[in-house]
């Protein structure tokens, strides 16, 4: 059959029908109804905000039109044909590499240095490579070829033409022309004085007057930086000045990613934006900050952390990313074991005592709190919390934020917080002695209270309580359990292969000699070549039961608890790990790397 030197809407669907992809019913439905689906989809078009959202571009494509069937794919009942499995087939039909644009592999100055951003924009194509003098471009249309010759000549570039879906070369289009603009036209007011957070900083004479945080360049820059992250669903985003440059990096997964690399000038400007947004003092570039910002990203309430610290080369940002979606989970979906839920809930439905939830930073304690307190939130219940600093504003839950500078910390507001009358407390972490005797007031006077602590393993949380000064027989009469997490990377379930064990592997994890069959990932286009695509949580349960209070009671030993609590049912945190690789739901490294 001939190639057809332009896409339409009837030679897509027909390819896509001979591929086995759609079927003849489904074919025959398209052809009837394409013209009127995209006079639907102009019509949408024009509606303000689907305009914004797709960058301005006028142009309807035939990919489109086909992805809003929303068809179910031949044989897959279960499985839509997205734009991507439309561009993928479009691809191996036309002989060009698909190629799954991954933001987070692009060079900012690759992108904007090669295409006019008018241009790129008017004809869907993006510049996603640079290797040995080629610039590989990912274009939309395979049969835009003469559009991609023009180009190769009036810039002098060699070029090598790959496919991508429209919706992806928009979102690039948008976020890095958007951003590099947005650096571009900052830098050129920005300022060539003395910059008095880099230690290293030469003394210049006539500077120029420094760009303020409030310009409309720096702004804009900001506002597609935080867009950037969320929609990379990044937990934190980090602004880091070096010397002749600031990096900026985002953690994605509890994996740290470059970003981008803008011109030190802009470090401080930038800064400075998201200092205001977040009501910190300006002024002072010398001591530590703390504040919040509240955005809106998809139609949802998003809060943001903020943090600033001087370093060698100024001031460093880090901005926590409080996703609802993210912290606020079922329990059920969390990652827990059926005796894990069981205990878990046995505790919750307490009227009073000590939840301690325990783990490194990152390992999900905040989530497992937060997702608790909305289990138990209720009209017949009041919830109070006592944060440092409130990680996010719920309004189901009283919160109280630490202030140690005008000497609120969380000593003083528990010693006033029973005159709040509440059912249920919330103690973002038990740091000292006057917190954790605070804690135990409150669970001995009829209340239950949840908290973290900083421990390894469930059995060390005792000891770590009695190094705190808490008496043992108020552990036993008040702490109902502790659970001891940490967060693993599932296996992207796009690209998991089989394989097995080697006996090294088994020996290093203690487990019987025979072969285990794993999985693990191996990198594909939904994943970003990680192998990896979301978080599960391993939970670690140790209830306080009566054999357990009567050995804490007497003299006690770390072993002793370890050997009560094997006895009593106690997973480990390596246990659960190791059955969660065994059910391929995350690989062996991750069992290393997050369990010793």
């Amino acid at each position: 059959m001939q190639q057809p030197k332009m896409l339409t809407i009837e030679n897509l669907a027909q390819l896509l029908e001979r591929r086995g992809l759609i079927s003849f019913d489904q074919l025959r439905d398209v052809l009837a109804k394409g013209k009127s689906q995209e006079s639907r989809l102009y019509s949408n078009l024009h509606d303000g905000t689907a305009r914004r959202a797709s960058g301005g571009v006028e142009h309807i494509s035939p990919v489109e039109v086909l992805a809003s069937f929303k068809l179910e794919l031949n044989g897959s009942p279960s499985q839509i044909l997205t734009e991507d499995a439309i561009t993928e087939a479009l691809a191996l039909a036309t002989g060009l590499q698909y190629f799954k644009i991954d933001p987070l592999k692009l060079d900012l100055q690759v992108v904007t240095d090669h295409i006019p951003r008018p241009f790129a924009l008017k004809n869907l194509i993006v510049a996603v490579g640079e290797q040995n003098g080629v610039i590989t471009v990912a274009v939309a249309d395979p049969f835009n070829e003469s559009i991609i010759n023009e180009l190769a000549t009036a810039r002098r570039l060699e070029i090598r033409r790959v496919l991508s879906s429209k919706s992806d070369i928009l979102k690039i289009l948008r976020e890095f022309y958007g951003f590099r603009a947005s650096v571009v036209a900052a830098e050129v007011e920005a300022s060539t004085s003395v910059d008095l957070g880099n230690l290293e900083q030469f003394f210049k004479l006539k500077g120029h007057q420094e760009i303020e945080g409030t310009d409309t360049h720096v702004v804009s820059a900001v506002d597609f930086l935080l867009n950037y992250a969320f929609d990379q669903h990044a937990s934190d985003i980090h602004i880091e000045p070096k010397r002749e440059t600031s990096l900026i990096r985002f953690r994605i997964d509890g994996v740290m990613h470059n970003i981008h690399v803008i011109p030190k000038p802009l470090h401080a400007p930038i800064v400075s934006r998201i200092k205001m947004l977040s009501r910190m003092d300006l002024a002072e570039k010398r001591r530590p900050q703390d504040g919040r910002i509240k955005t809106n990203f998809n139609n949802k309430d998003i809060e943001l952390r903020v943090s600033t610290v001087p370093v060698a080369f100024g001031e460093k940002v880090v901005i926590r990313v409080f996703d609802p979606d993210i912290l606020l989970q079922d329990l059920d979906n969390m990652g827990f074991y059926p005796r894990e839920m069981s205990l878990y809930n046995s505790f919750l439905r307490r009227p009073n005592g000590i939840i301690l939830v325990t783990g490194p930073t990152g390992s999900g304690k905040t989530t497992t709190l937060y997702s608790s307190l909305r289990t138990l939130a209720s009209p017949e219940v009041n919830i109070v919390t006592v944060e440092d600093p409130i990680e996010m504003v719920m309004e189901e839950f009283n919160q109280i934020g630490v202030q140690q500078g005008i000497g609120v910390s969380f000593d003083t507001v528990l010693r006033n917080i029973l005159r709040q009358d509440p059912d249920i407390i919330m103690i973002g972490e038990i740091r000292d002695r006057e917190t954790a005797e605070n804690a135990v007031q409150a669970a001995l006077t009829g209340h239950l209270v949840l908290s973290t602590l900083h421990t390894n393993d469930s059995a060390s949380t005792i000891i770590r309580l009695l190094d705190l000064g808490v008496p043992s027989f108020l552990i036993s009469a008040t702490l109902l359990g502790v659970v001891a997490q940490r967060l693993v990377r599932k296996i992207c379930p796009f690209c998991k292969k089989i394989r097995t064990l080697t006996q090294d592997e088994s020996k290093y994890l203690q487990l019987p000699e025979q072969s285990y069959a794993v999985w693990e990932g191996q990198g594909c286009k939904e994943c970003r070549g990680t192998g990896y695509k979301g978080r599960s949580g391993l939970f670690e349960i140790m209830d306080m039961s009566e054999r357990m209070k009567a050995l804490v009671s007497g003299s006690v030993d770390l072993a002793a608890i370890i050997e009560v609590g094997r006895k009593e049912g106690v997973v480990s945190l390596r246990e659960i790990a190791i059955n969660k690789m065994l059910e391929g739901v995350t690989t062996y490294e991750e069992v290393v790397a997050m369990t010793g």
